[in-house]
């Protein structure tokens, strides 16, 4: 669920953000990979999302990661951002833990399928 501190604190203006998912992709500008905000929440899609490269670099592309952000606005025309909030400690997203399962493992895999019990017959 997505939560905003303003509700607690007003005077924030919407800078803080909790539990924000965000996509890894290869930036072929800057030769490394970045983050984006994904669909389907309370903030906009596509807003990128500043955090160390090397952490994001030793998962591949398309893992998607929970994260609580800060919104920089900059006042010069450019588009805002998110910053990581402790940015040390970046994990994958336990929400989409099969779909992470299936970009590590080529979106090819298969799901172990579950055995089903079979009732004995008296």
């Amino acid at each position: 669920m997505q939560l905003s501190l303003v509700d607690e604190v007003p005077e924030l203006n919407k800078i803080f953000f909790l539990d924000v998912f965000a996509e890894s992709y290869f930036d072929s500008s800057r030769k490394r990979m970045r983050l984006n905000t994904i669909n389907g929440q309370s903030v906009p899609r596509d807003l990128k999302v500043s955090c160390p490269a090397k952490l994001v670099a030793s998962y591949p592309e398309g893992t998607i990661f929970k994260l609580d952000a800060r919104l920089v606005r900059r006042g010069d025309g450019r588009h805002p951002y998110f910053i990581a909030v402790n940015r040390s400690n970046l994990q994958r997203a336990l929400e989409f833990f099969d779909y992470n399962l299936k970009v590590q493992n080529g979106f090819d895999y298969e799901f172990p399928k579950k055995k089903e019990k079979k009732e004995k017959v008296k």
